[in-house]
């Protein structure tokens, strides 16, 4: 069954429009509330939060619905997605919101849900949750409306955990890093990190002021970072997104590395000290063929599954792999988390530099990525997929690609768009592979 409010991560949406207005969100605190009321303990919600505008709107319409079912509120301020997930667990909460909108401007927002095991939500919790958002939920009675609290060590809990993720026998000294927040949820956590274990450390994007959130810095804008990184004579840059579950890294020249070639750095340095789990990896059908024919190369695996950190996580847990994640640098480690977390990860990118005393360009860099193209289509209606003419031209690509590369073809799950992408040797082969298919999809849905 299709799920109405709920998409690949939590409800998202322009804020005071939709799903993401005060009323809706008060709605959901109280189908959440009710759904996770299990057991006659009192039930407690953890609640955090970016830096966007209308993240205190949002809290306190969800802190509304949730209390008046009956749940106990903590609220943590401003921390990263993977905080809030693990605090969830930690502090025993039968439930964790993150109330952000990750990469998105900050007009954006959105509900991430989490279970008392620090996990996203299953397909069938979000829709017995939309079921009772739709519904009438009866309400507590008053003498047994629940409390809301704030805590204030909150950011100092997280600090602690991410540092005990990097090894007790290495320290950052020596190394400068520059680290960019986005102006999100990360903006003090992120550099106190790095600062307390001895780094040297260049901090931008720590500066919020509700409206500046992902513009112009963070992972999906590396430029100011690395312009911040050559000027500074850093030896590495760590670019976060707004709620710092995914991060990308620049090295010292000021060259991007993205979500692949970390994967491909963590999962090295894991299977050198024999504690990478699954023989291999987990990234998405996104991932470059060059990851997979490098990691073959040294004897490891790669599983691919659909878009979303969501799909790699299932995986990772019903196949046995301790590290997974997504070339936008989503990087799950399970050793860790339940959820990606950008901190975690630079520190084991940061371990295996410190532990090589090499620079980054040499250590990071890991493969050559294979020539790769992505080119969306937009369409006013019907299934342009399904068309004989469109199927006829994909398999002529398909067959002309074999042995050399890959193509993959998808609609998107939020808008009226396919995209195309092809890889492979010949730049040439695969950019007339994808403009052919990119026509057909536009006759047939014209």
């Amino acid at each position: 069954m299709a799920r109405k409010y709920f998409g690949t991560d939590g409800i998202r949406g322009a804020t005071n429009a939709g799903a993401m207005t005060a009323a809706m969100a008060m709605k959901v605190g109280m189908a959440a509330g009710a759904y996770f009321q299990r057991g006659d303990h009192k039930h407690r919600v953890l609640i955090g939060k970016d830096t966007r505008l209308s993240g205190y709107m949002l809290e306190s319409a969800l802190v509304a619905g949730f209390t008046s079912v009956g749940m106990d509120v903590v609220m943590v301020g401003p921390l990263p997605t993977p905080a809030v997930a693990m605090l969830t667990q930690s502090m025993r909460a039968d439930i964790g919101v993150m109330i952000s909108a990750s990469h998105n401007p900050f007009a954006d927002n959105g509900i991430k849900l989490f279970g008392p095991d620090g996990y996203k939500l299953s397909d069938e919790a979000e829709q017995s949750i939309e079921q009772l958002i739709d519904s009438d939920v009866p309400l507590i009675a008053s003498a047994q409306i629940g409390r809301a609290r704030r805590i204030d060590d909150a950011q100092g809990r997280y600090i602690h955990f991410a540092k005990a993720t990097f090894p007790e026998n290495l320290r950052l000294d020596g190394l400068r890093v520059v680290i960019d927040c986005a102006n999100g949820a990360a903006y003090k956590v992120a550099p106190m990190a790095l600062w307390e274990l001895g780094a040297d450390v260049v901090a931008i994007g720590v500066t919020p002021d509700g409206v500046n959130i992902n513009d112009g810095v963070g992972s999906t804008a590396p430029q100011a970072l690395s312009e911040t990184v050559v000027a500074s004579g850093a030896d590495l840059g760590i670019a976060l997104d707004g709620d710092a579950d995914r991060l990308i890294v620049v090295d010292e020249r000021g060259k991007v590395v993205d979500g692949d070639q970390l994967m491909a750095t963590i999962a090295a340095g894991w299977a050198r000290a024999g504690r990478l789990a699954g023989g291999g990896l987990v990234a998405t059908v996104m991932s470059n063929l060059g990851l997979e024919r490098h990691l073959k190369a040294q004897g490891l695996g790669l599983v691919r599954t659909a878009v979303g950190d969501r799909y790699v996580l299932e995986k990772m847990r019903s196949s046995g792999y301790n590290v997974g994640g997504e070339q936008s640098g989503h990087i799950i480690l399970a050793d860790y988390g339940t959820t990606g977390d950008g901190l975690v990860a630079a520190l084991q990118v940061l371990a295996e530099l410190k532990r090589s005393g090499a620079p980054a360009s040499e250590v990071l860099h890991r493969f050559e990525p294979l020539p790769q193209l992505l080119k969306n289509v937009r369409f006013a209606g019907g299934k342009p997929l399904e068309a004989e003419s469109v199927k006829a031209v994909i398999a002529t690509a398909e067959a002309e690609l074999v042995g050399t590369g890959r193509l993959v073809i998808r609609p998107s799950g939020t808008e009226p768009v396919i995209r195309v992408m092809a890889e492979g040797d010949d730049a040439g082969q695969v950019e007339r592979v994808v403009d052919r298919i990119c026509d057909a999809v536009r006759q047939a849905a014209a």
